[in-house]
């Protein structure tokens, strides 16, 4: 699931790069900015452009998943729904999707079936 919410994506920000050993000013550094705005962006205070969230996510060495995406706990239930769903599909049902999938997943470079 997509995370809108700056604080949010700030207070991941913060975790990873604690857990980094890295201080704001490290950060702020390698991205190319200065710590008053990376400071901001860890508060949740600013809007940041895709070109900055990429360059802190370079910083960290992370992909901008990490910050801009949350666990679902409900998808394994959602994935075993529709894998129960496909077992009563016809044969030609399932090779149209499993080709849906597998164009999908090549189209964001994920693993193929």
């Amino acid at each position: 699931m997509l995370v809108y919410d700056f604080r949010t994506i700030g207070n991941k920000l913060l975790a990873i790069r604690k857990k980094a050993g890295l201080t704001q000013s490290e950060v702020a550094d390698a991205a190319n900015l200065s710590d008053r705005t990376y400071a901001d962006i860890e508060r949740g205070t600013v809007n940041m452009r895709i070109e900055t969230i990429l360059k802190i996510c370079g910083a960290l060495h992370i992909t901008p998943d990490a910050v801009l995406t949350d666990d679902n706990p409900n998808l394994a239930a959602k994935q075993a729904e529709l894998l129960e769903q496909l077992d009563h599909c016809t044969v030609q049902q399932k090779e149209t999707a499993l080709e849906l999938l597998s164009v999908y997943l090549r189209s964001t470079n994920g693993p193929t079936v």
